[in-house]
């Protein structure tokens, strides 16, 4: 099922949908299905790298990961 992003030109609203092959889109927001334009997607997460691996040593974090740790630091935890 692919995701696809719309645009609405009776509300101008933007948004995005998942949408099987029988599906018929309509605009979450107003209930029109004549006036919705599909638009080109993003194919990567917006945002610089230096953000994304920032993100994601924070979710390690969180998680209880030992990513985030330096190698002096992971051989402390371990020995």
């Amino acid at each position: 099922m692919p995701l696809y992003d719309y645009h609405c030109s009776a509300c101008q609203a933007d948004f995005e949908l998942l949408v099987r092959s029988s599906t018929v889109p309509t605009c979450p927001h107003c209930g029109s299905v004549t006036a919705l334009e599909r638009c080109v997607s993003l194919t990567a997460p917006q945002g610089t790298s230096k953000a994304t691996i920032a993100a994601g040593r924070q979710a390690a974090a969180r998680e209880g990961h030992f990513s985030h740790y330096s190698k002096a630091e992971r051989a402390k935890l371990r020995g």
